[in-house]
């Protein structure tokens, strides 16, 4: 009996499409246009491709994307792979590294890291700081800070001393003000994120543990 290479679920969000990772690519390609050719289904529909242990190519991924597409009432919505390339690894790296500056970021300076940053001193009115990740503060921010600048919006802001003039977080911004009392009036140990509504929004240092759980990647101990 002929091995199957397509696997098909339906779900409430759609199809499934889980493709075999052990086969010829050729393979799979004939098999995968013999089965959504078979047709069967009413109204268009969004489609996962589950592509397991194999590795594609831009090119490949496309073609793929194609065939499901060619029938006329399927759409993919994601493509979703167990592996990644060697660029993708490596800038998936210097994201979540940490980097430490000593020192203070001084006006007119801008202070880059590709994942989080900890500054271990103060950042000056119009000194600024720009991070993949998260950035963290341990002295008075009075300057320009931009965490998640890639787009990640669980990034996070933290400062002993909270007065920054500028947040940013991802595709965020927001302009402090007098019109901000809460954090004129807390702004020791205070953090800022992206709220589930899309909002920044600011709380004690106390709380980021149940607004960003998975913050800590600390293993072991005892």
């Amino acid at each position: 009996m002929k091995k199957q290479l397509v696997h098909i679920k339906g779900t409430k969000e759609g199809l499934v499409l889980r493709l075999d990772d052990q086969c010829a690519y050729a393979e799979l390609v004939e098999e995968l246009e013999r089965k959504v050719s078979e047709g069967g289904i009413d109204g268009k529909v969004d489609v996962q491709l589950h592509l397991g242990n194999r590795y594609l190519s831009n090119e490949q991924q496309t073609e793929l994307i194609e065939i499901v597409h060619r029938p006329g009432n399927m759409h993919v919505s994601k493509v979703l792979s167990d592996v990644i390339s060697i660029q993708e690894s490596t800038n998936q790296r210097l994201i979540n590294q940490c980097e430490t500056y000593v020192g203070i970021v001084r006006s007119g300076q801008i202070l880059k890291a590709a994942g989080d940053v900890i500054v271990i001193g103060d950042v000056n009115p119009n000194g600024k700081i720009e991070a993949g990740g998260n950035i963290f503060i341990l002295g008075n921010l009075r300057g320009i800070v931009h965490a998640g600048i890639n787009g990640n919006n669980d990034a996070i802001i933290v400062a002993s001393h909270f007065k920054p003039t500028h947040v940013l977080i991802a595709d965020k911004t927001e302009i402090m003000s007098n019109e901000k009392p809460y954090i004129i009036e807390h702004a020791e140990q205070l953090f800022a994120y992206i709220n589930r509504d899309g909002i920044i929004s600011y709380e004690r240092l106390q709380e980021v543990r149940n607004i960003r759980p998975l913050l800590s990647a600390f293993k072991g101990g005892s």
